[in-house]
């Protein structure tokens, strides 16, 4: 059965005779090939550089050409753009710099009003008008987030556009209706460019007092709100009986949002948007029903927001399986229905579970069959898993699907407790989570992750996988009235941080969650504050929290809150409730923080789009430990993607032992690698300037256990 619907009017008119014109006409600055001036590359997110001047014969000789030092430090996921000359990116806290690309001299930096942001940052957007501006503004914007904030700033000055919303800025609340004006909604990837709109991806709290995710245009020259799509649809739209009645309200639903970045086909107006799963992410009795528009690829028009087609890659998702990064738009060459070679403008998107799905770009038709599988059904009272799931047939998936005994980790030194936790857990493909945990494998940070894929022209992708299993449980959730006897602050911890930190405060800093024992030592009450307010890196803020609840956690957490006499401290604001909780946020790791199955633990891998086989696959970095006892080859978790350059290379950093390499992309064959000065979980940028060109990536490290680093690195030829 189909699980995608199309929308036909108008598309058929586009689908005859049409001939793929540049994907740079548009109000935005030419990216000819000496500029990387968008996200991952240009607006179809190729990753792709028709640059030549660095070969797989002389990439051995590549050096440093300059440096850049943050002010700050900690991680820089940004994959800077380069126009004429310039670069545009971030530092770890968020802030905007202008670098001379050749030199890596600072031109500006924009520090917010508000105070630094604690979150990650993939990156900036830039826009040029066509045509003189009429007020006599800068024809010329980098717009980009912080926190809450969408900036437009002047790309010669970094100063704010007062013209631009208020002062500057606009609010990514706006849109989203008077339930979320206070919820946790920021941006960490950059917005996509469509003449005069910039469409945003948003991050929200994966729990129940999540935002909606609709999908907002804004206009570039005014700030204001020019359309929206109702990823969570409301009467009398398509998909609104997808759901039960009242979830638009957004009550106890939230999500179905695009966080990992769009594409878009500027010649056709088309853009193309994956969207993550509804929250609360693992368990949906309260959302039953197949949930469009969550977990599907949108396929809208870029000037209005309507929907042209969709395909939902999973059913009612109770597994976090959002997609983790824009599609790529390429062609590829297929056999048509004469046994002739056609070529098809494709639009491709990597999953999470190490899938390749490829769909023809304007009806929506995938190019190689994807099948309704029948799927277990879950025994958590209230759920309803959906009976089936669409899986993929063709490319086979680039991460292992499952594991067995015989795979799990051969060099742990406590591989019994491993079996013992393998044994007692369920497993299997859409497994449902269970009291007893559950096995989600590939983990939750993929497959492929935010990284994204590269291709080139002749339909070849190049992607990076994660091959980490997570064992998650789902418990009862605690009651009001259960809680009752506790303070406040430890009432505001037991049900907004203990999944992740721990109910002894612990954390899991194997999985990347610290402890909070003695936070009192190491942060000051401000610091914490501003945490709890505004999140850190990919933990969300909780902004829906009033003054004296913050005080009372930050209270909790100092080991000093204040209890007022008569009793315990007020309940607060009342909280969307769901009956059920996850264990925490758990990689499956030895006791010296190892996967618990066999490498693989991350690989790059070749796939021809044309025709669904692999060109080659190989492991993807090193476990350091592991690479000092002479154990080579077992690949790493990785999180940034690669570039490809029409010379025949591929850049890639991603991995914790710090390397950045460089291959032959047409075996996969490794031909130069670098110790960068901290690890780049980030994605590169390559260009030119006057006749030279670079290679640079953002070195923040700050994941996985790496040293926390605040460098651009810059390579060239001698």
């Amino acid at each position: 059965m189909k699980r995608f619907f199309l929308a036909l009017g108008g598309l058929a008119v586009l689908a005859v005779g049409w001939s793929q014109l540049s994907q740079n006409t548009t109000d935005t600055k030419p990216n000819d090939y000496t500029n990387w001036g968008e996200y991952l590359g240009g607006p179809d997110r190729s990753h792709y550089s028709a640059l030549t001047q660095i070969t797989p014969e002389n990439v051995q000789n590549l050096t440093v050409a300059w440096t850049y030092s943050a002010p700050d430090s900690g991680q820089i996921q940004a994959n800077p753009i380069i126009v004429d000359g310039v670069l545009y990116s971030v530092t770890p806290t968020v802030q905007a710099i202008a670098l001379d690309a050749a030199t890596g001299k600072e031109i500006w930096k924009f520090g917010s009003p508000t105070k630094q942001s604690l979150s990650t940052s993939r990156g900036v957007t830039y826009w040029q008008s066509s045509k003189p501006a009429a007020t006599g503004e800068p024809e010329a914007r980098i717009l980009y987030t912080v926190g809450s904030l969408l900036y437009a700033l002047d790309a010669k000055t970094g100063k704010p556009i007062p013209s631009f919303g208020q002062d500057g800025h606009v609010d990514l609340h706006e849109g989203l209706g008077e339930q979320a004006k206070d919820k946790f909604v920021i941006s960490n990837t950059p917005g996509t460019i469509f003449e005069d709109l910039i469409i945003m991806p948003v991050r929200l709290s994966e729990g129940a007092d999540a935002a909606p995710g609709h999908i907002r245009a804004f206009n570039v020259r005014t700030g204001k709100l020019a359309w929206i799509f109702h990823t969570i649809p409301q009467p009398g739209e398509y998909g609104y009986d997808t759901w039960p009645k009242d979830t638009y309200k957004n009550t106890d639903v939230g999500g179905a949002n695009n966080w990992s970045g769009m594409s878009v086909d500027r010649p056709r107006g088309i853009l193309y948007v994956p969207t993550g799963s509804a929250a609360f992410d693992f368990y949906g009795g309260n959302r039953k029903g197949s949930n469009l528009f969550a977990n599907c690829l949108l396929a809208l028009d870029a000037r209005t927001g309507k929907r042209l087609w969709h395909f939902q890659a999973v059913h009612h998702d109770i597994w976090d399986r959002d997609f983790p990064a824009p599609p790529n738009l390429l062609t590829v060459t297929t056999k048509g229905s004469d046994g002739r070679p056609r070529r098809v403008d494709a639009v491709a998107q990597v999953t999470k579970s190490g899938h390749v799905l490829v769909f023809d770009r304007v009806t929506g038709k995938p190019l190689f069959p994807i099948k309704e599988m029948p799927m277990p059904k879950s025994d958590v009272p209230g759920e309803e898993a959906w009976p089936t799931q669409p899986v993929p047939t063709r490319p086979a998936p680039f991460a292992r699907q499952n594991f067995t005994e015989a795979d799990l980790n051969p060099y742990s030194e406590d591989r019994d407790t491993l079996l013992a936790q393998f044994r007692r857990s369920r497993k299997g493909t859409f497994q449902p989570l269970s009291r007893q945990g559950t096995f989600i494998y590939p983990g939750l940070d993929g497959g492929a992750e935010w990284g994204g894929a590269a291709t080139d022209p002749n339909g070849i992708m190049y992607v990076n996988a994660n091959e980490a299993a997570w064992l998650i449980a789902l418990n009862q959730a605690p009651k009001q009235d259960e809680l009752a006897h506790l303070t406040l602050g430890n009432r505001l911890y037991t049900t907004t941080c203990s999944s992740c930190h721990g109910a002894q405060r612990k954390g899991n800093a194997a999985s990347g969650y610290p402890s909070l024992v003695n936070i009192g030592q190491r942060r000051d009450r401000a610091y914490v504050n501003q945490v709890i307010s505004h999140g850190k890196g990919m933990m969300p803020g909780f902004a829906q929290l009033s003054t004296a609840e913050k005080q009372a956690l930050v209270g909790f957490l100092f080991d000093d809150e204040k209890i007022e006499a008569g009793g315990q401290a007020s309940k607060g604001s009342k909280a969307p409730f769901v009956p059920y909780k996850i264990s925490g946020y758990t990689k499956f790791l030895d006791s010296k923080g190892l996967s618990g199955i066999s490498p693989p633990w991350g690989t790059l891998n070749a796939i021809d789009l044309n025709t669904g086989e692999y060109l080659w696959k190989i492991p993807l970095g090193e476990e350091p430990e592991l690479a000092k006892k002479g154990i080579r080859n077992t690949g790493s978790e990785n999180y940034g993607g690669p570039v490809v350059t029409a010379s025949g290379l591929l850049f890639i950093a991603a991995t914790k032992d710090g390397k950045f390499r460089a291959f032959d992309k047409k075996t996969g064959k490794q031909l130069w690698e670098t110790t960068l000065p901290a690890a780049g979980f980030a994605t590169p940028a390559t260009y030119q300037v006057g006749n030279k060109q670079y290679v640079v990536i953002a070195c923040g490290g700050g994941k996985l256990g790496a040293k926390k680093g605040n460098q651009y690195v810059a390579f060239s030829l001698p």
